[in-house]
């Protein structure tokens, strides 16, 4: 697997250099200016506000429990994403990560990894419905392309994948248990993986159906607030282009990293998606690398220094330990 994901990540920087010096470096470098740093500071706060939201999504999950504290869950997102994108690592070690801070904060270790794949398959079905909405508008708005019916026919079969897979969650199966147990043992320790705790919480998520259906409807509250992100970041650079236009391109670009998740940081991915969704709709090449190149400094200004906090807190956790050996 960690082959594969640096087999990955080889592959998008060669891809990534490769468009930039295609389009010209200097000019991405201008267009990415455009946007300035009162824009930049305007997109890292509102993408801090999006995390805190997303971060509800998971906690809804939690409602009722007595480790289930809103703000621990908030910590356990922003530590999700800020690994995914600012670590050399697939979105899969991020979900590992972010479950690792939420036990930190005071989570119960097993609801920690159990409410972790429940809220990722949640904000998935998200996801599809948001991947949906854009189709949809790139139907209306573009109505000769030739991307829309290839794109709902790749939507129905992840759709299909995503029902099987929420089935298999919710009444178990052999081989996803055995893959659980040896996925937990060797991040959440082998006492919790032997004692069937996770398998026994997800199915327990399962049966709460309405607690699902909020935490979904946040997630996709989320996804159709990050198009809104999308087409202010472009505006903020003085490209005109209404806020339907931006929705589609940021929902396509995020269907396409969904499909390449094993590549880290979707490196390459986003930007030659950014250059072919922006193409459609009149954005030119180095102004949609640019988007690239600001949407990754942002991840960047938010992920490094809550990494750092982080690492901070395991290393505190660990110096406590040995002091008390």
């Amino acid at each position: 697997m960690r082959g594969l994901a640096l087999f990955g990540l080889a592959c998008g920087l060669v891809l990534a250099v490769l468009v930039v010096l295609s389009y010209g470096a200097g000019q991405v470098w201008h267009s990415t200016l455009q946007l300035g740093w009162y824009g930049f500071g305007f997109v890292v706060a509102y993408h801090l506000a999006l995390i805190a939201l997303e971060g509800v999504g998971w906690w809804l999950l939690a409602r009722g429990r007595p480790d289930g504290v809103l703000s621990r869950f908030l910590w356990g997102r922003l530590i999700r994403d800020s690994a995914a994108e600012a670590l050399p690592l697939s979105a899969i070690g991020g979900f590992v990560v972010g479950a690792r801070a939420v036990t930190l904060a005071g989570v119960g270790s097993g609801f920690a990894a159990a409410s972790t794949v429940v809220d990722v398959t949640v904000e998935l079905v998200g996801q599809l419905g948001y991947t949906l909405i854009g189709l949809g508008l790139l139907m209306w708005l573009r109505p000769q392309n030739a991307f829309a019916l290839p794109g709902f026919a790749g939507v129905l079969i992840m759709s299909a994948l995503v029902a099987i897979f929420v089935a298999v969650q919710a009444r178990g199966a052999g081989w996803v248990e055995r893959a659980g147990v040896r996925l937990t043992r060797q991040f959440m320790g082998g006492q919790l993986a032997e004692s069937g705790v996770v398998q026994a919480q997800i199915r327990e998520l399962h049966g709460r159906p309405r607690r699902l259906a909020s935490a979904s409807c946040v997630h996709l509250i989320c996804w159709l607030l990050s198009g809104v992100e999308t087409w202010a970041t472009l505006r903020l650079m003085g490209i005109s282009l209404s806020l339907l236009e931006g929705m589609v391109i940021d929902s396509l670009l995020y269907g396409m990293r969904s499909v390449a998740f094993m590549v880290p940081n979707a490196v390459g991915v986003q930007e030659g998606g950014l250059v072919v969704l922006g193409g459609m709709f009149g954005v030119g090449p180095d102004t949609a690398l640019a988007l690239s190149v600001i949407k990754r400094a942002r991840d960047l200004a938010i992920g490094i220094p809550a990494l750092l906090a982080w690492q901070g807190a395991e290393g505190r956790r660990a110096w406590t330990r040995y002091a008390g050996l």
